[in-house]
């Protein structure tokens, strides 16, 4: 099993955090163990041996049970049970390429070959071995509904039923450890068995019991690991996270499975064990519990007042800049407003001094058009040219038809005569008319 970098390991101790109960079923007896998990240490909070608990009633056990915790001062931890081994089946499977989301309905389809229940209902668990090999517990699920109705008659919140190489294999790995080499690892069961525990490079895990003795079941272990057979066994307290206190009365060489299942349960973040028990039967009274949706719920409170301040801020920035600007433009601006009313004047200018072009243009014209209608011999001697009028003095034979000549001319219009006097020849006169708009 490849072994984890330094940096990792040391990342896991740092994070390393909780608290856990392990409660193992003895054939006779409860064996507890409480421990506590801290970055720089292990400590075995209290231990205790309930005994005969199948012969007592639930509710006794279950109040020692629970002065027990008291008096530890975590009487709101639920508690990681590990069950009997001839209660689980335990398999590995390797599922190579298999992404982890995938793991567990890989499993669900090979299920039915994993165990010897045939149709009979049944509840399992997993967890991840090395090169992509994964631990599977499968029990009975009568079996487990006959126990979590024991532990709820005794008033035991329980969060996981676990197996013994589930358990072992977590806690070794609680602060990222590993043996790439191999390893074999005794010790003894509640029973009086001999308790064997190894990992090798060619098999991610072994775990037996035998009624034999120990090196004749050390043997057995490495011909399973395809380790050397002079590999010397260990023992299962030196494979172990060492704790930094340990009650006396705790031997953890003889009750090294409690202290194994504790601490599984104490972070299972870090040290996962496959855990047989139905979600709906899950118990949690720890406030650990609460910890990560406080922690998240402090997390998206500090991104919404975040995101509300940077808001606030960005706008800010954005009006400064904005006006900034504006600021520069200013200048430019007036300049352009300037600019716009010097050309509109000079338009005007323009326009004023084409008028007057035009004006002298018009009255020549009607000039030029006075000179052709009042042909002799009528005549003029004075003729004063205004803006929209014309007043016309001389003298003619008649008077009364200059007014309908003038009217029919495009350039004059509402002819008037404002004055007429006979004379010896003729009749003198003084009209009055309109110049047509643009003439």
């Amino acid at each position: 099993m490849p072994q984890d970098s330094t940096i990792s390991k040391d990342f896991r101790k740092l994070l390393a955090f909780g608290s856990g109960v392990g409660l193992e079923i003895g054939a006779t007896d409860l064996e507890v163990a409480i421990t506590r998990v801290r970055p720089n240490k292990i400590q075995v909070l209290w231990r205790l041996t309930i005994e005969n608990y199948a012969s007592r009633p639930a509710a006794e056990w279950g109040a020692e049970y629970t002065r027990f915790l008291k008096a530890a001062g975590v009487e709101r931890l639920s508690a990681t049970v590990l069950l009997p081994r001839r209660e689980v089946i335990v398999r590995q499977i390797a599922l190579p390429g298999v992404a982890a989301k995938g793991i567990e309905g890989a499993i669900r389809f090979q299920l039915d070959t994993l165990h010897p229940y045939g149709e009979n209902d049944v509840v399992w668990g997993w967890s991840p071995l090395a090169y992509g090999g994964v631990l599977v517990g499968i029990a009975l699920r009568s079996t487990i509904e006959r126990c979590v109705a024991l532990f709820v008659e005794a008033g035991i919140a329980v969060r996981s039923f676990t197996f013994s190489a589930a358990a072992v294999h977590a806690a070794i790995r609680l602060n990222g450890g590993g043996h790439g080499e191999g390893f074999v690892a005794l010790s003894r069961s509640a029973g009086g068995a001999v308790e064997v525990y190894g990992e090798s490079p060619s098999r991610p895990l072994f775990s037996a019991e035998f009624d034999l003795a120990p090196q004749r079941a050390t043997m057995l272990a490495l011909s399973e690991l395809r380790l050397a057979a002079d590999t010397a066994p260990r023992t299962l307290e030196e494979m172990l996270p060492k704790p930094a206190v340990n009650p006396v009365q705790n031997d953890i060489s003889r009750n090294a499975l409690p202290y194994a299942t504790a601490l599984s349960g104490a972070c299972p973040r870090f040290a996962p064990a496959a855990n047989v028990l139905p979600p709906e039967y899950r118990r949690f009274n720890s406030r650990a519990v609460f910890i990560p949706t406080v922690v998240l719920a402090a997390l998206l409170l500090l991104v919404a007042g975040s995101m509300a301040v940077y808001a606030s801020w960005s706008e800010k920035q954005y009006l400064k800049q904005i006006n900034a600007e504006i600021a520069k433009l200013e200048p430019l601006h007036r300049r352009a407003d300037s600019l716009d009313k010097e050309t509109a004047l000079a338009r005007a200018r323009a326009q004023l001094l084409d008028q007057f072009r035009k004006q002298t243009r018009m009255d020549l014209d009607a000039l030029n058009e006075l000179t052709h209608l009042l042909e002799p011999p009528a005549w003029s001697n004075n003729i004063a040219l205004a803006r929209d009028t014309v007043r016309i003095a001389g003298e003619t034979p008649q008077t009364a038809p200059l007014l309908k000549i003038l009217d029919a001319s495009p350039f004059f219009e509402k002819t008037e005569i404002q004055m007429s006097a006979p004379r010896a020849n003729g009749e003198t006169f003084q009209i009055r008319t309109n110049r047509r708009k643009g003439r």
